[in-house]
Protein backbone atom coordinates (compact mmCIF):
# COMPACT_ATOMS: atom_id res chain seq x y z
CA UNK A 1 0.00 0.00 0.00
CA UNK A 2 0.51 3.41 -0.76
CA UNK A 3 0.24 6.51 1.44
CA UNK A 4 -1.93 8.53 -0.20
CA UNK A 5 -5.77 9.19 -0.83
CA UNK A 6 -7.56 5.80 -2.02
CA UNK A 7 -9.95 6.80 -4.95
CA UNK A 8 -10.68 5.64 -8.58
CA UNK A 9 -10.04 6.89 -11.67
CA UNK A 10 -13.29 8.94 -13.09
CA UNK A 11 -12.79 7.76 -16.95
CA UNK A 12 -12.60 3.85 -16.19
CA UNK A 13 -13.58 3.13 -11.96
CA UNK A 14 -10.18 1.81 -11.40
CA UNK A 15 -8.76 1.67 -8.38
CA UNK A 16 -6.31 4.69 -7.72
CA UNK A 17 -4.40 6.42 -5.14
CA UNK A 18 -3.56 10.18 -5.17
CA UNK A 19 -0.03 10.79 -4.13
CA UNK A 20 2.55 13.52 -3.90
CA UNK A 21 4.76 13.84 -6.77
CA UNK A 22 7.85 13.50 -4.21
CA UNK A 23 6.63 9.37 -4.38
CA UNK A 24 6.63 8.95 -7.94
CA UNK A 25 9.65 6.76 -8.10
CA UNK A 26 8.66 4.83 -5.25
CA UNK A 27 5.23 4.13 -6.33
CA UNK A 28 7.31 2.81 -9.80
CA UNK A 29 9.55 0.40 -7.81
CA UNK A 30 6.52 -1.16 -6.46
CA UNK A 31 4.96 -2.11 -9.73
CA UNK A 32 2.67 0.82 -9.89
CA UNK A 33 1.40 2.83 -13.03
CA UNK A 34 2.19 6.07 -12.33
CA UNK A 35 0.10 9.06 -14.00
CA UNK A 36 -0.05 12.68 -13.66
CA UNK A 37 -2.86 14.61 -12.83
CA UNK A 38 -2.79 16.47 -16.47
CA UNK A 39 -2.96 13.27 -17.79
CA UNK A 40 -5.72 11.85 -15.74
CA UNK A 41 -8.02 14.83 -16.60
CA UNK A 42 -7.30 14.45 -20.38
CA UNK A 43 -8.15 10.69 -20.15
CA UNK A 44 -11.33 11.81 -18.28
CA UNK A 45 -12.49 14.35 -20.65
CA UNK A 46 -11.69 11.52 -23.98
CA UNK A 47 -13.68 9.34 -22.03
CA UNK A 48 -16.81 11.73 -21.47
CA UNK A 49 -16.41 13.10 -25.28
CA UNK A 50 -16.83 9.26 -26.55
CA UNK A 51 -19.82 8.48 -24.49
CA UNK A 52 -21.63 11.38 -25.08
CA UNK A 53 -19.82 11.76 -28.73
CA UNK A 54 -24.09 10.97 -30.17
CA UNK A 55 -25.30 13.94 -28.00
CA UNK A 56 -22.66 16.70 -29.51
CA UNK A 57 -23.09 14.97 -32.96
CA UNK A 58 -25.92 16.89 -35.18
CA UNK A 59 -26.44 18.20 -39.16
CA UNK A 60 -23.73 20.84 -38.90
CA UNK A 61 -21.40 18.36 -37.78
CA UNK A 62 -23.19 15.59 -40.66
CA UNK A 63 -22.77 18.40 -43.29
CA UNK A 64 -19.18 19.18 -42.98
CA UNK A 65 -18.32 15.07 -42.91
CA UNK A 66 -20.89 14.57 -46.25
CA UNK A 67 -18.99 17.73 -47.83
CA UNK A 68 -15.82 16.58 -47.20
CA UNK A 69 -16.59 12.91 -48.73
CA UNK A 70 -18.24 15.20 -51.75
CA UNK A 71 -14.55 16.46 -52.81
CA UNK A 72 -13.47 12.76 -53.84
CA UNK A 73 -17.06 11.18 -54.38
CA UNK A 74 -19.62 14.04 -55.31
CA UNK A 75 -21.85 11.73 -57.29
CA UNK A 76 -22.00 9.14 -54.66
CA UNK A 77 -23.22 12.28 -52.07
CA UNK A 78 -25.70 13.76 -54.48
CA UNK A 79 -27.32 10.49 -55.24
CA UNK A 80 -27.91 9.36 -51.02
CA UNK A 81 -28.81 13.35 -50.15
CA UNK A 82 -31.83 14.22 -50.45
CA UNK A 83 -32.67 12.01 -53.64
CA UNK A 84 -32.52 8.57 -51.49
CA UNK A 85 -32.21 9.93 -47.75
CA UNK A 86 -32.95 13.15 -46.16
CA UNK A 87 -30.11 14.46 -44.15
CA UNK A 88 -31.99 13.96 -40.70
CA UNK A 89 -31.98 10.45 -41.26
CA UNK A 90 -28.45 10.13 -42.03
CA UNK A 91 -27.87 12.35 -38.79
CA UNK A 92 -29.69 9.47 -36.81
CA UNK A 93 -28.00 6.74 -38.18
CA UNK A 94 -24.37 8.21 -37.34
CA UNK A 95 -25.78 9.07 -33.84
CA UNK A 96 -26.69 5.37 -33.73
CA UNK A 97 -23.30 4.78 -34.65
CA UNK A 98 -21.78 7.00 -32.21
CA UNK A 99 -24.37 5.68 -29.30
CA UNK A 100 -22.73 2.26 -29.77
CA UNK A 101 -19.08 3.27 -29.55
CA UNK A 102 -18.76 2.97 -33.61
CA UNK A 103 -16.54 5.61 -34.89
CA UNK A 104 -17.62 7.05 -37.89
CA UNK A 105 -14.40 7.67 -39.96
CA UNK A 106 -15.32 5.47 -42.56
CA UNK A 107 -17.81 8.03 -44.12
CA UNK A 108 -17.45 6.39 -47.77
CA UNK A 109 -18.27 3.05 -46.40
CA UNK A 110 -21.16 4.56 -43.97
CA UNK A 111 -22.37 6.49 -47.20
CA UNK A 112 -22.13 3.71 -49.44
CA UNK A 113 -24.01 1.59 -47.36
CA UNK A 114 -26.57 4.04 -46.71
CA UNK A 115 -27.04 4.60 -50.69
CA UNK A 116 -27.46 0.61 -51.27
CA UNK A 117 -29.95 0.61 -48.38
CA UNK A 118 -32.19 3.45 -48.73
CA UNK A 119 -33.98 2.56 -51.79
CA UNK A 120 -35.39 -0.91 -49.62
CA UNK A 121 -36.10 1.23 -46.03
CA UNK A 122 -35.85 4.23 -44.00
CA UNK A 123 -35.93 3.26 -40.71
CA UNK A 124 -33.02 4.27 -39.14
CA UNK A 125 -32.24 0.78 -36.81
CA UNK A 126 -32.72 -1.15 -40.18
CA UNK A 127 -30.27 1.43 -41.99
CA UNK A 128 -28.14 0.89 -38.87
CA UNK A 129 -27.87 -2.18 -39.00
CA UNK A 130 -26.87 -2.60 -42.75
CA UNK A 131 -23.99 -0.06 -42.13
CA UNK A 132 -22.98 -2.43 -38.78
CA UNK A 133 -22.50 -4.83 -41.32
CA UNK A 134 -20.65 -3.12 -43.85
CA UNK A 135 -18.07 -1.90 -40.52
CA UNK A 136 -18.06 -5.21 -39.12
CA UNK A 137 -14.40 -6.00 -39.69
CA UNK A 138 -13.86 -2.37 -38.44
CA UNK A 139 -15.98 -3.00 -35.35
CA UNK A 140 -14.17 -6.07 -34.44
CA UNK A 141 -10.54 -4.65 -35.13
CA UNK A 142 -11.83 -1.92 -32.44
CA UNK A 143 -12.69 -4.47 -30.17
CA UNK A 144 -9.69 -6.99 -30.52
CA UNK A 145 -7.11 -5.44 -32.49
CA UNK A 146 -5.49 -8.11 -34.63
CA UNK A 147 -6.04 -10.92 -32.66
CA UNK A 148 -7.23 -13.95 -34.57
CA UNK A 149 -9.93 -15.14 -32.26
CA UNK A 150 -12.80 -13.24 -30.97
CA UNK A 151 -13.78 -14.22 -27.43
CA UNK A 152 -17.42 -14.20 -27.25
CA UNK A 153 -21.13 -14.59 -24.58
CA UNK A 154 -23.72 -16.49 -25.94
CA UNK A 155 -27.21 -16.96 -25.28
CA UNK A 156 -28.34 -20.57 -24.08
CA UNK A 157 -30.83 -21.48 -27.05
CA UNK A 158 -34.29 -21.84 -24.84
CA UNK A 159 -33.36 -18.07 -23.67
CA UNK A 160 -32.77 -17.09 -27.23
CA UNK A 161 -36.02 -18.62 -28.30
CA UNK A 162 -37.99 -16.72 -25.58
CA UNK A 163 -36.20 -13.24 -26.31
CA UNK A 164 -37.14 -13.68 -30.23
CA UNK A 165 -40.57 -14.41 -29.77
CA UNK A 166 -40.83 -11.71 -27.52
CA UNK A 167 -39.28 -9.24 -30.20
CA UNK A 168 -41.89 -10.80 -32.28
CA UNK A 169 -44.37 -9.32 -30.21
CA UNK A 170 -43.34 -6.40 -29.42
CA UNK A 171 -41.97 -3.79 -32.34
CA UNK A 172 -39.71 -1.79 -30.19
CA UNK A 173 -37.65 -4.37 -27.63
CA UNK A 174 -37.72 -7.79 -26.00
CA UNK A 175 -40.30 -8.70 -24.18
CA UNK A 176 -39.16 -9.76 -20.65
CA UNK A 177 -40.93 -10.64 -17.34
CA UNK A 178 -39.08 -8.22 -14.58
CA UNK A 179 -37.89 -11.55 -13.00
CA UNK A 180 -36.08 -12.65 -16.47
CA UNK A 181 -34.83 -9.85 -16.93
CA UNK A 182 -33.03 -9.37 -13.99
CA UNK A 183 -31.22 -12.71 -13.80
CA UNK A 184 -30.33 -12.02 -17.74
CA UNK A 185 -28.85 -8.51 -16.71
CA UNK A 186 -26.51 -10.02 -13.50
CA UNK A 187 -25.98 -12.90 -15.79
CA UNK A 188 -24.06 -10.76 -18.42
CA UNK A 189 -22.63 -8.41 -15.69
CA UNK A 190 -20.66 -11.60 -14.21
CA UNK A 191 -19.58 -12.50 -17.23
CA UNK A 192 -18.44 -9.34 -18.71
CA UNK A 193 -16.52 -8.88 -14.89
CA UNK A 194 -14.49 -12.16 -15.59
CA UNK A 195 -13.69 -11.35 -18.97
CA UNK A 196 -12.27 -7.85 -18.27
CA UNK A 197 -10.55 -9.40 -15.28
CA UNK A 198 -8.86 -11.32 -17.42
CA UNK A 199 -7.89 -8.93 -19.85
CA UNK A 200 -10.62 -9.72 -22.47
CA UNK A 201 -12.78 -7.45 -24.02
CA UNK A 202 -16.67 -8.69 -23.05
CA UNK A 203 -18.43 -9.47 -26.31
CA UNK A 204 -22.30 -10.53 -26.40
CA UNK A 205 -22.98 -12.71 -29.89
CA UNK A 206 -26.46 -12.55 -31.12
CA UNK A 207 -28.79 -12.77 -33.91
CA UNK A 208 -28.93 -10.31 -36.59
CA UNK A 209 -32.75 -9.21 -35.20
CA UNK A 210 -31.95 -9.30 -31.66
CA UNK A 211 -28.75 -6.99 -31.91
CA UNK A 212 -29.77 -3.89 -31.69
CA UNK A 213 -32.51 -4.05 -28.86
CA UNK A 214 -30.23 -6.34 -26.21
CA UNK A 215 -27.74 -3.39 -27.57
CA UNK A 216 -30.00 -0.75 -25.92
CA UNK A 217 -31.30 -2.51 -22.85
CA UNK A 218 -27.68 -3.33 -21.58
CA UNK A 219 -26.24 -0.22 -22.91
CA UNK A 220 -26.56 1.67 -18.64
CA UNK A 221 -26.43 -2.10 -16.76
CA UNK A 222 -23.68 -3.16 -18.39
CA UNK A 223 -22.03 -0.57 -20.07
CA UNK A 224 -18.82 -1.78 -20.96
CA UNK A 225 -20.47 -4.77 -22.67
CA UNK A 226 -20.34 -4.98 -27.07
CA UNK A 227 -23.43 -6.58 -28.72
CA UNK A 228 -22.54 -7.88 -32.32
CA UNK A 229 -24.44 -9.39 -34.24
CA UNK A 230 -23.57 -12.87 -36.10
CA UNK A 231 -22.95 -11.20 -39.14
CA UNK A 232 -21.21 -8.03 -38.51
CA UNK A 233 -18.43 -10.85 -37.34
CA UNK A 234 -15.70 -11.32 -40.40
CA UNK A 235 -15.13 -14.59 -41.98
CA UNK A 236 -11.00 -14.29 -40.90
CA UNK A 237 -12.09 -13.84 -37.36
CA UNK A 238 -12.18 -17.26 -35.40
CA UNK A 239 -14.99 -17.02 -32.73
CA UNK A 240 -14.24 -18.79 -28.99
CA UNK A 241 -17.26 -18.72 -26.82
CA UNK A 242 -16.40 -18.56 -23.33
CA UNK A 243 -19.55 -18.73 -21.87
CA UNK A 244 -23.41 -19.53 -22.45
CA UNK A 245 -25.68 -16.98 -20.34
CA UNK A 246 -29.04 -18.66 -19.37
CA UNK A 247 -32.87 -18.25 -17.88
CA UNK A 248 -32.15 -19.06 -14.54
Amino acid sequence: PLNGLATRDPAFGMEATWIEPSLREHAQSLGYTVVDAATVMATHLSHLIQTHAHELFGHEEAEQLLKTLAKTAPKLIDELVPKVLPLATVVRVMQGLLAERVPIRNVRAIVEALAEAGPRTQDTQALIASVRVTLGRQIVQDIVGLAEELPVITLEPDLERLLSNGLANSAASPGLEPGLAERLQRGLQDAAARQERGGEPAVLLTPPALRAALARFFRVSVPGLHVLAWNEVPDNRKVRMVTAVGSR
